[in-house]
Order: structure tokens, then C-alpha cells, then sequence
């Protein structure tokens, strides 16, 4: 089979086994069935509600989310040799001048290094070819000459700076790109000597170039898939990751909002004793989005002890709205606050602003009040 459509299907099978309800999907009845059939058993799709606080994702953190990912070895076939450390080469200036002269001597010096290379004399062939380099330093040709013989020579980085020098006078020097693809092999840089062999097939085939391919291009299909391998498993921690931070801020608003639910006693009136307590009650409210009402009242108050009863069937009627009650005598900061002149008074309070006020004891005031604003709070 086709490496890449092994590569998705084994991503599949990971997802599968990381979220097996998608196996639920009606267009893979057939390959629930098949599993099956061989006597796998699917899991029971899980509960899509859910109460887990964010404490029970911390296993799942621990153990999952924030581990490291440690790429394995990959097993390449080739011979990689150490890298070469001699100092530089003697390198040309290509931008001077060169005469006939100098060009002929280049040639002599080119043919001597080509001669002594018959021979196996290496040194010497590097020797002459140097010579020719610094007689014309604008030849991408001696340079690619003198790297190709690096090669040979097991020398790649020396071999690299001289078809880097090539290919800097000559952009399509087919030896240029073979040279340095060739040294890069024996660095074990397979990616990098695939593209400079390519490149050099490209501008002038030969047999030398398609067998050091064929050595090349099954190291970079194993890096490839490897690569591949581990960005897949890069992108799937992620995707946990951000499941974890969902289901973790999904708990605690949860949790926040069962506290403040607590804090907001359904169904009762709550007496404010402090301005520090009725903030808090402003700010349970308003993070449940419910409507909460200030009834001010006073013990010497003969309508407020007239319309209490009510306001407390009202608490029971409404249990989504909070009822506050609050004397003006044993709390006058928040009297004072809210500019109460009369009691009884009620405020109709939404995210923390007044949206309306009932004044007096108005029994069908206050109920028509509490019906229009409490909407969908009953």
C-alpha cells in the first residue's frame, strides 16, 4: 500500500482509540461492524453531561497532557564519515580581473590536476587544481572540479565550500549541485543532498548522480515519515490539551456557579447585614445572571411589616431571584449609598445597575415589578 494512505490510516486508529464514539457515526457502520465481527468490543458511547470537578483532570494532566514528547531513533542505511576540520581551502576572488594569460594557466593547471587524478594522486590533483583556482578565480568549473575530488577524498565540508562557491558564480552548475549533494550525503544531511542531486539530474543527468539518488531517497521517505509521525502525535497533545483546559474551565464554572447558587439560599429572603455582604450577593447575581431586589425596611415601619409576608411569598414563588432585605438602621452606609428617603423601598437590580423601583408598600406594584423583570429567572 501506498506509505501515505498507511500513515492515515494509522492516524485514524489513534483517533479512534483516543474517542472511540467515533466509531457512532453512521458512515462507519460497516467498520463497527467489522470490528466486531472479529470479536472487538466498542465502547459505550460516554455521558455527554458531566459533573467532574476540575481535580479529577489532574491524572490526565500529569500523566498525559504535560509530558514531553521523545522522538525515537531513526534506523538510515548509508555510510556517514566524520566531519572534516582542516582549515580552509585556498579560495579565489571572482571579482578580479583575468587575463588571457591567467586563463591559459588555469587550463594547464586544470589539465595536470586531471592527469595526476588518473593516477590516484590526490594531493597532487588538489594541488594543481588550486593553482588553476587562483589563476582564475571566476571558473565555477575549477571550483566544482576541486570539490568533487573532496569527495572522493571523504572530505565533505571542504568539498561543500567549494561548490558553494560554484554555484555563488554559476547558479545552474549541474557539477556544482552534484558535488555538494554528494558531500552532504557523506554528513548524513539526506534531506539537503536529495534536493542538490535533484538539482543537478535536472541541468545534466548522469548514472553517478542516479545511484547516489537511490541511496539518498530512502533515508528522506523514513525522515519524512517519521517527521510526520511525530507532528501527528505533536498535534494530537495538543488537541488534549485543549480538551484538558476546556473540561477544566468547564468544571470550575461549574463549581463557581453552584457556590454562588449556595451563597444566593433559592427560594429564602436574605438579610444584608454589611456592605462587603451585599457585594457579595451583587456579584453571585450577577455571575448567575439573576435578578436581585433591595427591599429596605425598618423595624418602626408599619408598611413594612404590611408587605413582608408577601415579599417573602414572592421569594418562595421565584426562587431564581434573589431577595435581599436590608434595615436602614443597622446598615446605613448602604441606605445612604442608594439614596433611600422612605421605607418601605424596593430596587430592581440587573448586573449591578437599577433597572426599576417600587416606592411604598404596593403589593400589586411589586408583584407586577417582579413578574416584568424576572422574565425568564422564575
Amino acid at each position: 500500500m501506498d506509505a501515505a494512505k498507511i500513515e492515515q490510516l494509522k492516524l485514524f486508529v489513534d483517533q479512534c482509540k483516543l474517542n472511540p464514539s467515533i466509531l457512532d457515526d453512521p458512515s462507519l457502520v460497516f467498520f463497527k461492524d467489522y470490528l466486531q465481527s472479529l470479536g472487538g468490543q466498542i465502547p459505550h458511547r460516554p455521558k455527554t453531561e458531566s459533573t467532574t470537578s476540575g481535580d479529577d483532570f489532574k491524572d490526565f494532566e500529569d500523566a498525559d497532557v504535560d509530558d514531553e514528547i521523545v522522538e525515537s531513533d531513526i534506523e538510515l542505511d548509508g555510510d556517514v564519515v566524520e566531519e572534516d576540520d582542516d582549515p580552509p581551502q585556498q579560495m579565489g576572488d571572482p571579482s578580479v580581473e583575468v587575463t588571457e594569460e591567467k586563463r591559459d594557466a588555469a587550463q594547464m593547471s586544470k589539465a595536470e590536476a586531471m592527469n595526476a587524478l588518473s593516477e590516484d594522486k590526490v594531493d597532487e590533483a588538489i594541488e594543481h587544481l588550486t593553482e588553476a583556482i587562483m589563476s582564475n578565480p571566476t571558473s565555477a568549473i575549477l571550483y566544482a572540479a576541486r570539490a568533487a575530488i573532496f569527495v572522493k577524498m571523504n572530505k565533505p565540508n571542504a568539498a561543500i565550500r567549494d561548490a558553494d562557491a560554484a554555484l555563488k558564480i554559476n547558479a545552474d552548475s549541474a557539477k556544482g549541485y552534484k558535488a555538494r549533494g554528494m558531500a552532504r550525503s557523506l554528513l548524513g544531511q539526506w534531506e539537503g543532498a536529495a534536493k542538490d542531486l535533484h538539482l543537478a539530474s535536472k541541468l545534466d543527468y548522469d548514472d553517478e548522480i542516479n545511484s547516489a539518488l537511490k541511496k539518498v531517497e530512502p533515508n528522506v521517505q523514513k525522515i519524512e515519515v517519521h517527521r510526520k509521525k511525530y507532528e501527528r502525535l505533536r498535534k494530537e497533545k495538543e488537541i488534549r490539551k485543549a480538551e484538558y483546559e476546556r473540561k477544566r474551565q468547564q468544571a470550575e464554572a461549574k463549581h463557581s456557579e453552584a457556590q454562588s447558587a449556595d451563597a444566593l439560599q433559592e427560594g429564602t429572603v436574605i438579610s444584608i447585614h454589611s456592605t462587603g455582604e451585599l457585594d457579595t450577593k451583587f456579584k453571585a447575581a450577577s455571575s448567575l445572571s439573576r435578578l436581585a431586589i433591595m427591599y429596605f425596611t425598618a423595624s418602626w415601619c408599619g408598611p413594612c411589616r404590611f408587605i413582608s409576608p408577601l415579599y417573602s411569598s414572592l421569594a418562595e414563588k421565584y426562587p431564581k431571584v434573589v431577595f435581599l432585605k436590608i434595615d436602614i438602621d443597622e446598615v446605613r452606609s448602604v441606605a445612604a449609598r442608594w439614596n433611600v428617603s422612605s421605607v418601605p423601598t424596593f430596587f430592581f437590580i440587573k448586573d449591578g445597575k437599577e433597572v426599576d423601583r417600587v416606592v411604598g408598600a404596593d403589593k400589586n406594584g411589586l408583584e407586577r415589578k417582579i413578574a416584568q423583570h424576572a422574565g425568564s429567572h422564575d
